[in-house]
């Protein structure tokens, strides 16, 4: 078996659960919407971040709006090593922080053409992060350093039909990038026995590529009276195809790397599906000072059941993964208070499913079921611009597994994931 196959086999396959499972599909579009788990964020118009949730929900503003969000992400995921292959250790798995901090912006604008027609742009994430090993962990060819960015720049417009009845549809232009880096880890322990001296941080996969995907958005909200509101949105699924550069370093010894490199690059390709997701919302004023809000938002995950990478000298791909993801589902419940004049509070609660298959998971941040925490506030800062804050928690559960490289060597892990997310949000109408 090539080495270089079975190690860029091993890299590719974190791919899909880093940067594509439920995990890193980023829901945080907006301060506002974190403040209550993001619960009916297709039915609430606030602020000009509804073309990220609800596009339909433009025609409530009589005036332009701007909304511009910061998002930051500090997860807390450990690792512990259970058992390993003869040439490694046990001890060599464990990792206490194995994904970095993270900052996500966004921006809005929403602009009202008259009664009827208002026209809205953003500039945000449906999805991404990343997980970084040390260039010498033990499982080198499991996990080192995975991280896919994407950008959506969206364009949408909306039709009021009537005064209880709006409709919209937007286009997504959406800009992808990815890197993937894998070392030889302990199994230079084993190549060592056999009299082949290659250091364990050799780097053994470097992928680089990005790519425009293109796809589209629709989105209904219904006012059943002066109080309460309907809201759907879909958005669809995107194709990309990853186009950059493989390389490695390992050495030209034929007998042992049949495809070392030895640095030398040669164009590599990926393709994925970023899945369309569906999100259904109710929002309800109970009283001059209460509100209950309500989402369930329904993901496409088993559209993507497996992965694969080609180099152009190969007509057959050189590496191909069963993923058997299946649709997950995310549902969330809050409120909101007007405290007074100016504050209004908020909180809410969300459990979101993971789509993997528990019999496929991988280190790099092993997906799981999630429980969100959430509270945040509005401060109105005059009568034409607002702040505001949202903070949640979010705990998910420990896993024990099992993970197979492709050179026999089986490892396993014990693994916590949680997080801890805060937003500020500045919106202005004018």
């Amino acid at each position: 078996m090539k080495l270089n196959k079975i190690l860029l086999a091993a890299g590719l396959s974190t791919l899909s659960l880093n940067s594509f499972a439920a995990a890193f599909q980023l829901s945080e579009h907006s301060a506002s919407g974190l403040g209550r788990a993001f619960a009916g964020d297709a039915a609430i118009a606030e602020n000009a971040s509804v073309v990220a949730r609800n596009p339909a929900l433009m025609s409530q503003f009589s005036e332009n709006q701007l909304s511009v969000v910061g998002t930051y992400i500090v997860p807390d995921v450990s690792l512990t090593g259970e058992s390993a292959p003869v040439y490694s250790s046990a001890a060599g798995l464990d990792d206490d922080s194995i994904a970095p901090e993270a900052f996500v912006p966004a921006t809005y604008f929403v602009m009202p053409i008259d009664d009827k027609f208002a026209v809205g742009f953003g500039l945000f994430s449906n999805f991404g992060l990343a997980t970084e090993f040390d260039e010498d962990y033990a499982a080198g060819q499991l996990a080192g350093k995975t991280k896919i960015v994407t950008i959506n720049f969206n364009s949408s417009v909306s039709y009021k039909l009537n005064d209880r009845l709006t409709v919209a549809g937007g286009l997504n232009v959406i800009y992808a990038d990815a890197t993937i880096t894998r070392h030889l880890g302990d199994f230079s322990n084993a190549l060592a026995a056999n009299g082949i001296n290659v250091p364990a941080d050799t780097l053994a996969v470097d992928l680089e590529g990005d790519d425009y995907g293109y796809g589209y958005n629709l989105g209904v909200a219904y006012d059943i009276d002066e109080n309460s509101r309907f809201g759907f949105h879909y958005r669809s699924k995107v194709d990309i195809t990853f186009d950059g550069t493989y390389t490695n370093e390992l050495p030209l010894i034929p007998s042992v790397f049949p495809n070392g490199q030895a640095g030398e690059s040669q164009p590599g390709t990926v393709n994925i599906e970023l899945p369309a997701i569906a999100e259904f919302s109710g929002s309800h004023k109970l009283d001059d000072k209460w509100g209950l809000h309500y989402s369930v938002m329904w993901t496409h995950w088993s559209s993507f059941e497996r992965l694969e990478a080609y180099v152009p000298s190969q007509e057959d791909p050189i590496f191909e993964k069963e993923e058997n993801f299946s649709d997950s589902f995310r549902y969330a419940i809050g409120t909101d208070y007007q405290l007074n004049a100016k504050v209004k509070l908020r909180a809410g609660i969300a459990y979101d499913e993971t789509p993997t298959d528990s019999q496929l998971l991988s280190i790099s941040i092993p997906d799981t079921n999630r429980l969100w925490l959430s509270a945040g506030a509005n401060y109105l800062l005059d009568d034409s611009s607002s702040i505001d804050l949202g903070l949640s928690i979010v705990r998910g559960q420990d896993r024990t597994f099992t993970e197979a490289d492709d050179a026999g060597g089986e490892w396993e892990f014990s693994s916590e994931g949680n997080a801890f997310i805060l937003a500020a949000q500045y919106n202005y109408a004018f």
